[in-house]
């Protein structure tokens, strides 16, 4: 899937007030536990989707909903923690919650530091279970809000002139007005011209503000403007 994790951040919907349900994906090589899941799941009011592989999941097709994922850590072929790695490598973020009826220290702490919120051992504690999934979709949502708030920002970004970007990037390192008219051998009412178009099209209605809108985007040396 990753398809799936990638479309939470390149195709943000417009709203987040817009998208559907919130989405809970379930990867277990057991159908027992998967379709008592399914029961569990769509009581609590949410929408479950079940694999029973981890190469199952990788091709499901994407959803912009709130998500998480309901991983079981030993199954044939791609284990669990095989697919946590990569959601990890891939740079994309979604909350994963680990169930096993083998868990051991070692495989918890694993989990863990790869990102996982909980990691719960079977049989599965039905309330314990829709506690974290509850706190991993709330995870989720934020998660979706700053990838909108970042395609944001990016669209105001792109609308800078070159120029524009060079003035920014120097304003935002604390540079004042005339430090930036020398390092661009311009005069000092240009860099005041441009730093208000700059403040104008950013939508920043203050120096922190963009100061924080240039540590969102990363803009932290001169090589990003483009």
């Amino acid at each position: 899937m990753y398809r799936m994790i990638s479309a939470m951040i390149d195709a943000t919907p417009t709203s987040l007030d817009a998208i559907g349900l919130p989405t809970v994906f379930v990867v277990d090589d057991d159908i027992s536990v998967r379709e008592s899941l399914e029961l569990l799941i769509t009581s609590a009011g949410w929408q479950p989707l079940l694999f029973e592989s981890a190469q199952a999941f990788l091709e499901a097709p994407p959803t912009s909903a709130p998500s998480c994922l309901v991983l079981d850590v030993n199954m044939p072929g791609l284990n669990g923690l095989d697919l946590q790695s990569m959601i990890s490598v891939s740079g994309k973020r979604m909350p994963i919650i680990f169930v096993s009826g083998f868990g051991d220290v070692p495989m918890t702490v694993r989990a863990l530091k790869g990102g996982a919120l909980d990691f719960l051992t079977k049989p599965i504690d039905s309330a314990a279970l829709l506690d974290a999934i509850q706190s991993a979709l709330s995870r989720s949502e934020v998660l979706l809000r700053e990838s909108e708030e970042l395609l944001r920002l990016q669209r105001c970004y792109d609308a800078l002139t070159r120029r524009e970007r060079e003035v920014m990037v120097r304003v935002v390192k604390g540079l004042l007005n005339k430090q930036v008219a020398f390092e661009l051998n311009i005069s000092e009412i240009t860099v005041k011209a441009h730093r208000g178009q700059v403040m104008r099209k950013m939508a920043a209605r203050s120096l922190p503000e963009l100061v924080n809108m240039a540590a969102t985007l990363r803009l932290e040396n001169d090589s990003e403007i483009s």
